[in-house]
């Protein structure tokens, strides 16, 4: 009998970086699509930073993972098998489809199809996926920039971060990044565009700030947290939007992060501060998806991804690599 490839939560991780034994590798019966379904060949798994949180059986914005349970992810791959209409054989396509080999789903409006003339698969789950729509989103929904405006965007060469500061170009705004190590760095002003990129691990990133932002801070895309976030609240002017996407910073924390330690600035710049998920415009994904893709045919958009390849059983040790800053653009698990 044919078989499915499945990494599955085994337990709880507790605090600090996730470890193999958090994970099984399980050999399931291949299933064949119902009325209705579609069976998916996965070829590539997106690794994202909320990974860390859907394994914690704490509050959050969904459940978490289930012990026994396939590990979420966004995945593209080919229809071997289809029982909807909409769907043929050899449709290249991405969705929640988890980390495994197959998956068979219904063929909803969650399931959407890609065109890989127009970009190669592993793009529809980066910058072309959910961290594009991510950066879409966050940015022109929450981040509400105008033309002039400063926008500070950390982790910048980063999946989401990369989108949002080269958006932020096409609307006319002054794009300042923050990344790690003088590499990334110049990715993101030599190839993405951005006006300017502070590199954290330098160090004095509140002198560097300010260097980088003469006028203020208008946007804060926030994809990291800890002291990065400290020392941008006090740049920000007045009626400036923070935007927070994500706190990697404290992913893997030990104990729990203080808040702030400039949190009064919210208060006498009066700040706006709004969290965000991209499934809050869950509704809208098919805008994102067009208008991401007219920008990068038309070369305003440049997305790198980083491809690993040591397939399923190297999900934790390629997974990891996000907390330490060890991957160079959207990192990818080829199945």
């Amino acid at each position: 009998m044919p078989t499915n490839l499945q990494v599955v939560l085994a337990r709880r991780p507790g605090p600090g970086p996730l470890t193999s034994d958090c994970f099984a590798l399980r050999e399931a019966a291949l299933a064949e699509p119902a009325d209705g379904q579609i069976r998916v060949k996965i070829a590539y798994v997106s690794l994202d930073p909320a990974m860390r949180g859907w394994v914690n059986d704490t509050r959050s914005y969904m459940p978490p993972v289930g012990i026994g349970e396939v590990m979420r992810a966004y995945s593209a791959g080919h229809v071997e098998a289809s029982r909807h209409p909409d769907f043929k054989e050899g449709d290249a396509v991405q969705s929640v489809l988890g980390v495994q080999q197959y998956a068979v789903v219904k063929g909803s409006g969650r399931v959407i199809k890609v065109d890989t003339a127009k970009a190669p698969l592993e793009r529809w789950v980066g910058g072309l996926g959910m961290p594009g729509w991510t950066a879409y989103f966050g940015l022109l929904e929450v981040g509400q920039p105008k033309e002039g405006e400063t926008v500070v965007v950390s982790a910048a060469s980063g999946a989401v971060g990369s989108v949002v500061g080269q958006i932020a170009k096409i609307k006319g705004c002054r794009a300042v990044g923050i990344a790690g190590g003088p590499d990334k760095c110049r990715y993101v002003t030599d190839v993405l565009g951005f006006d300017a990129c502070i590199d954290y691990k330098a160090g004095n990133i509140a002198a560097r700030l300010a260097e980088a932002c003469p006028n203020g801070i208008d946007v804060n895309f926030e994809n990291v947290g800890g002291d990065i976030l400290d020392q941008i609240l006090p740049r920000m002017n007045t009626f400036g939007r923070v935007a927070i996407c994500g706190l990697i910073s404290g992913y893997n924390a030990t104990e729990p992060m203080p808040g702030p330690s400039t949190f009064r600035a919210i208060l006498t710049q009066r700040l706006t501060v709004r969290g965000l998920i991209v499934t809050d415009w869950a509704p809208r994904i098919r805008e994102a998806v067009a208008q991401l893709g007219e920008w990068h045919a038309g070369a305003k958009l440049k997305i790198r991804e980083d491809v690993r390849t040591g397939g399923l059983g190297a999900f934790v040790e390629t997974l990891n690599l996000l907390y330490t800053g060890g991957n160079n653009g959207k990192l990818v698990l080829k199945v």
